[in-house]
């Protein structure tokens, strides 16, 4: 493949050039497992070492932990060195008893109860605790994070987007023209969100998750044709559908933060064959895959141990044979218009 790890591409119509590869930090807010100090800390150095020079995390993540354990981290490093974009919509508060706090869905994280304000004051506010968790003075992007009817629901959905609309959308602006920020974005977790509410305010890019990967691109002609049209650029939150990319069917495959249905199982085990049969691993074609797309400015795979960042690094330079991007079309299990490594960008 063209692309290294120190290889940049502009983001929208801003003067930010992201790193086409970086890392999101969201594992290190244990989501899965818990994950030990030393250990999140050795993941970062590892990724340090291995050149990455882009982070995203946010303050959902471990509840502050992993904006802490990554500020902790990059904060003794030259600021100029690196790039780091956090999100915006949540403030965190101390628990009415933090004894009996439930932290789910984090297997470990912090005792802090999240509220979602997307108002001005909140995007403001929820800016300022992110800087402090971090230890940072600045952070390069924010993205709106999480404004999503299947979190809030239809009523409370309508309201965010007004509160967003109506003075949030203010504040990130008025961030950027101060040169607090040099860009800013929305998550995006479904199509209905990448077709529907990120069209609804002007963007620089969507940090996207999963309506964009090699399983599932059913966006394709839908929201990524939108971004390309609009001139906003998408990074790709989750190349490996939240896991079973990176660890194949089976059992314990985890899909879209879930159990993997029979219905992707069959599909990657079609994905297996092929690269079985071309000598290609899975994970390697996953990430590949999703940075072709002409939309896409950076990939940003988590890790939650050194040999997880190290083994994403080094999928970047493996040669894949064209034969192998078309036998996954020919047998439908990516579209024929999906844009692949080697074609053209």
């Amino acid at each position: 493949m063209s692309v290294t790890v120190s290889t940049r591409r502009r983001v929208g119509k801003t003067a930010l050039n992201l790193p086409v590869f970086g890392m999101g930090a969201a594992h290190i807010g244990e989501l899965y497992a818990k994950v030990d100090e030393a250990d999140s800390q050795a993941t970062l150095q590892a990724a340090w070492d291995s050149g990455v020079r882009y982070y995203d995390t946010a303050p959902w993540y471990g509840r502050g932990l992993s904006e802490h354990r990554l500020g902790g981290f990059l904060r003794t490093r030259d600021r100029d060195q690196f790039a780091i974009t956090t999100k915006v919509g949540r403030t965190l508060h101390r628990p009415k008893d933090p004894k009996t706090f439930d932290r789910a869905p984090w297997t470990g994280g912090l005792n802090f109860e999240v509220r979602f304000d997307y108002s001005y004051d909140g995007i403001m506010h929820s800016y300022e605790q992110a800087l402090q968790r971090l230890a940072l003075d600045t952070v390069d992007a924010l993205v709106i994070h999480d404004l999503d009817v299947a979190y809030h629901g239809p009523e409370r959905q309508a309201a965010h987007e007004a509160d967003l609309i109506g003075g949030g959308i203010r504040a990130l602006q008025e961030l950027k023209k101060s040169g607090d920020i040099q860009a800013y974005g929305m998550g995006i977790n479904t199509n209905q969100a990448l077709e529907e509410v990120a069209t609804k305010v002007d963007l620089d890019f969507c940090l996207v998750a999963m309506p964009y990967t090699m399983l599932d691109h059913a966006s394709l002609d839908r929201g990524m044709k939108t971004c390309v049209d609009r001139g906003v650029s998408v990074i790709i939150g989750a190349p490996y559908a939240s896991g079973i990319l990176v660890t194949g069917s089976g059992s314990g495959a985890m899909y879209a933060y879930g159990k993997a249905s029979q219905e992707v199982q069959a599909k990657v085990k079609g994905m297996e064959a092929v690269c079985a049969a071309h000598k290609v691993k899975l994970p390697v074609a996953a990430l590949q895959f999703v940075l072709a797309h002409p939309a896409v400015a950076s990939v940003i795979p988590g890790a939650a141990k050194p040999s997880e960042v190290q083994q994403n690094v080094a999928a970047l330079s493996v040669e894949i044979p064209a034969a192998f991007w078309a036998d996954l079309k020919a047998q439908g299990l990516i579209a024929s218009n999906a844009p692949v490594p080697g074609a053209g960008k």
